[in-house]
């Protein structure tokens, strides 16, 4: 019984095989407009189906219950994110390594903090649509990228790639999350992008310090 539950609260259709994209793209579009408007408790499927255009039926047709509505929209959310990371990897590699720091920082921050009450509305629907399981697949391919831009830095890096990559995330996800659960994020973002560059550069740094330090230590 609860595999069925769990089932049906996922979209019946994908985009690809539903006749129309732009229709599923209306109802992801009006559900974030609705969450906006009204907060997750009021959020109905009627209010989505309205707000997109279409009808109740068809929205069923894609999304079975307002747990699938929100879940779609989450995931579309992260894709975007996981999407401007992979253009600051292809942008940013072979770049030396506190401006990769740098520019990853700015990238996570602008695309949270581009539409922060979009984002805070998501942020704060992720725990009842079992955000964890959404962000997770989205998580490690990101670590992956990070990884690799790592790698192509010009500069001798000794420190585990992985945990650079690990400390750098965190280090983000950190700051992205206090801006987005502070009462003013638009007011403090410009200052907390500007501390957290400071943090980012002086922690790769501190890895290219280590291993020259290191490098003295061996040979002496």
């Amino acid at each position: 019984m609860a595999q069925r539950t769990a089932t049906r609260s996922e979209p019946r259709k994908t985009s690809v095989q539903a006749r129309s994209t732009a229709s599923v793209g209306a109802i992801l579009e009006a559900t974030v407009q609705v969450l906006l408007k009204v907060g997750k408790e009021k959020l109905t499927t009627t209010l989505v189906a309205k707000r997109a255009g279409v009808s109740v039926g068809t929205l069923y047709q894609y999304f079975p219950n307002k747990s699938a509505l929100l879940r779609a929209a989450l995931r579309l959310h992260v894709k975007e994110i996981v999407a401007e990371v992979d253009k600051v990897c292809v942008a940013q590699r072979g770049q030396p390594v506190e401006q990769m720091a740098e520019a990853l920082a700015v990238a996570f921050l602008a695309v949270k903090m581009g539409a922060p009450k979009r984002s805070r509305a998501l942020y704060a629907v992720s725990s009842d649509v079992d955000g964890m399981k959404i962000t997770a697949a989205a998580v490690a391919r990101v670590h992956q990228e990070i990884v690799g831009l790592l790698q192509s830095a010009p500069e001798v890096l000794t420190t585990d790639l992985h945990l650079m990559a690990t400390v750098l995330q965190s280090t983000i996800a950190g700051m992205k999350r206090q801006l987005l659960e502070s009462d003013t994020p638009e007011t403090q973002l410009e200052a907390m992008q500007r501390e957290l560059i400071l943090v980012v550069r002086g922690y790769v740094r501190a890895c290219m310090v280590q291993s020259r330090q290191s490098a003295s230590v061996y040979r002496s």
